[in-house]
């Protein structure tokens, strides 16, 4: 009877490991995807440059008023107001 518990034990303890690992695999993936993801205008077709740029000055402004209500340490409640007027200047 103590092989089976030992068994099963061991059993549990492989599922554990390799949930763990897939987790584990599965992580640094996931970070990829949220990483920042500006357009190189240089490397879009020719017409539609003019919109990738104009994309890429927006996102800039947008990550510049998001550090400065980060600097400001706005609170949660007041960050949308701040964010629009920041993009609206």
């Amino acid at each position: 009877m103590a092989t089976r518990t030992g068994q099963r034990y061991s059993g549990i303890m492989l599922v554990r490991t390799l949930i763990a690992l897939i987790v584990a695999a599965a992580l640094p993936a996931g970070a990829a995807f949220t990483q920042s993801r500006t357009i190189d205008p240089s490397k879009v077709a020719p017409e539609y440059r003019a919109a990738a740029e104009k994309r890429v000055a927006e996102l800039k402004k947008i990550s510049d008023c998001k550090k400065k209500a980060d600097a400001q340490k706005v609170q949660p409640r007041y960050r949308t107001k701040f964010l629009s007027d920041c993009i609206d200047k």
